[in-house]
């Protein structure tokens, strides 16, 4: 049984090449980092000819899956951010760190199922699958954060972060461990953990005229996963360990925050009700430091359904969430 949750659709191609393009090709800088060992690769997206202005960072952590940060085919590249970040750009340097030993670059051709990296053997590669778990991104990320806020281009005013589907985890335990950020970006999420998508997205498939449980095999996974949490093994696509990390609730360090928290999300996600928890304590809570997005009729990546509950991927969203963003920057200075 495959686990994944798909973080997002690419952006179309924008450019042809008749070759290889490079970091240049994507108008972004690249990066080179170790961690522990680990080479990590960082791309830095600015407005043209403002590279080198002073600006705060705006840290945008991707969902699930090994994709390569730089994909391209036969017609050109795609974009690197599931958003047009030009807007951004203008007051942020916007960072994108790639996945544990997943390639900086790709032909779309070289790639797996949603534009995966896989081994020879058609799995994950082990050594990302051993380090696909939420404290080695918050750990790694946060060294990586305070590495970047010693260049002498960025500015230490404030430091933005934000989070798509798993990528919302990351940043929501970066901005609890870390009294650098200012605020926090909190799309697709699920405040009660990653197993609780699963489960509600299968008991959306149950119906009193067959009587299949589905939701019971989730709950069976989920004994196997508690009683072995530590297994790194990645033949059922996620390992055990990266089940039980991104299944622990957000919502205990969540509701903690003192700084600016925007909550997005699609109402026809499979985690929209537990964002309306979310937002009915903090009600209740009197949290004022909180401010909800929900986005109607759309799921979990901002597409509208059509009439049979499919995504509609000929009305993209995304740019207008990523203005909203923008917006609720420049409101919360």
């Amino acid at each position: 049984m495959n686990y994944f949750l798909i973080t997002f659709l690419l952006l179309c191609t924008i450019c042809v090449f008749g070759q290889t393009p490079t970091t240049d090709s994507f108008e972004v800088r690249h990066i080179e980092y170790y961690y522990k060992s680990d080479k990590v690769d960082i791309v830095i997206k600015s407005k043209k000819g403002e590279e080198n202005i002073k600006k705060p960072l705006f840290i945008f952590c991707q969902g699930s899956l090994p994709q390569p940060l730089l994909k391209h085919d036969a017609n050109g590249i795609y974009g690197v951010f599931p958003f047009n970040p030009d807007n951004l750009a203008i007051n942020y340097h916007l960072i994108i760190i790639g996945k544990p030993f997943i390639p900086l670059m790709a032909h779309c051709q070289e790639l797996g199922p949603n534009f995966t990296v896989i081994d020879s053997t058609g799995q994950f590669p082990k050594q990302y699958s051993v380090r696909n778990h939420l404290d080695y991104y918050v750990e790694r990320n946060i060294e990586i954060i305070k590495y970047l806020q010693k260049q002498n281009w960025v500015s230490k005013k404030q430091l933005i972060i934000a989070g798509h589907s798993e990528g919302s985890t990351i940043a929501a335990k970066i901005a609890s461990s870390s009294s650098l950020v200012s605020k926090l970006i909190y799309s697709g999420g699920n405040p009660m953990g990653r197993i609780m998508s699963v489960i509600q997205q299968n008991r959306s498939k149950e119906t009193s005229t067959e009587l299949k449980q589905f939701a019971e095999d989730d709950f069976n996974y989920w004994q196997y996963v508690v009683k072995d949490n530590n297994n790194s093994d990645a033949s059922l696509g996620d390992t055990n360990k990266t089940m039980y990390d991104f299944s622990k609730p957000p919502f205990e360090y969540l509701e903690k925050l003192k700084i600016p928290v925007l909550v997005c999300y699609g109402t026809k996600d499979w985690s929209a009700p537990f964002n309306d928890f979310l937002r009915v304590d903090c009600i209740r809570k009197g949290k004022q430091n909180f401010t909800f997005k929900p986005y109607i009729g759309v799921e979990h990546n901002y597409f509208p359904l059509k009439e049979d509950s499919q995504p509609n991927y000929d009305i993209f969203n995304w740019d207008n969430v990523a203005n909203d963003w923008l917006k609720w920057l420049d409101q919360t200075r």
